[in-house]
């Protein structure tokens, strides 16, 4: 058995309590060197992605300018194209205008006509569809417009005459009830029927007597109600459906 005297033993016990603090100080000291490499590393990786996420976001922003520029291009190609289309449609209109026939009498004769089928028509905004029709003669005769821009305006009027033949649908004017003329709102089924109702709570139907038309109050109670009804449905853009309605039929349209 070795014995160990106390003065080297005691010597032992100081140097490894010395020791201690040091190696943990170094121990700390490496883990933090390692904590901030990984750190660093982390950091040279994220800037490798940031700048590859920015190279590909650079690319697809030239790849939408370039983009951008060739329909600009387009549009420019096409704008001339347009452009020089219509100029030569302009040099070809006014060679036919002024070697064409006379038209106005011819136009005339049509706004004539129209206005003539729609005084017979029903009484639907009759002063202000000739009041166009006026006004197109006027212009014509004025030379405020062509001859060629004329014709067409008198063919619209007439698409127009049609197709209100087949529109169903309220509208607002003046209408002549008790002598008096007032402002109503007014149910129009095609050229077939046509329904009033007043401010004031009175509400018919037009009604044709030979080659003129009134306008009737309705006083029975079912009747008030169908044209209620109607004027209901057309108010929520109703416009099919199954209706009751009085026997209002117009025999003789605008058309």
């Amino acid at each position: 058995m070795v014995t160990i005297p106390k003065k080297i033993l005691l010597s032992l016990v100081v140097s490894g309590t010395l020791l201690s603090p040091t190696l943990m100080a170094q121990d700390e000291m490496i883990k933090s060197i390692m904590e901030l490499r990984s750190d660093v590393e982390s950091l040279y990786t994220q800037i490798d992605d940031n700048k590859e996420a920015y190279r590909s976001q650079m690319k697809s922003y030239a790849l939408q300018i370039s983009d951008n520029e060739a329909q600009i291009n387009r549009q420019e190609t096409a704008l001339k194209l347009t452009q020089q289309s219509i100029e030569k449609t302009e040099k070809k209109l006014e060679t036919l205008g002024s070697a064409t026939v006379d038209l106005k009498p011819v136009v005339t004769d049509a706004l004539d006509a129209l206005e003539k089928e729609i005084k017979a028509g029903i009484p639907f905004k009759v002063e202000e569809r000739v009041a166009g029709l006026h006004q197109i003669k006027d212009d014509l005769k004025n030379g405020n417009i062509s001859q060629e821009k004329a014709l067409a305006l008198t063919w619209a009027s007439y698409d127009d005459t049609l197709r209100l033949t087949k529109e169903i649908g309220q509208f607002k004017q003046e209408i002549t009830l008790d002598g008096k003329e007032t402002m109503a709102k007014i149910a129009k089924v095609g050229s077939v029927m046509m329904f009033f109702a007043t401010p004031d709570d009175r509400v018919g139907y037009v009604k044709q007597e030979g080659k003129t038309y009134s306008y009737v109050v309705a006083a029975d109670n079912t009747e008030r109600d169908q044209i209620i009804d109607l004027f209901d449905a057309l108010q929520k853009q109703i416009r099919t459906g199954y209706f009751t309605l009085p026997n209002a039929l117009l025999l003789r349209g605008a058309n």
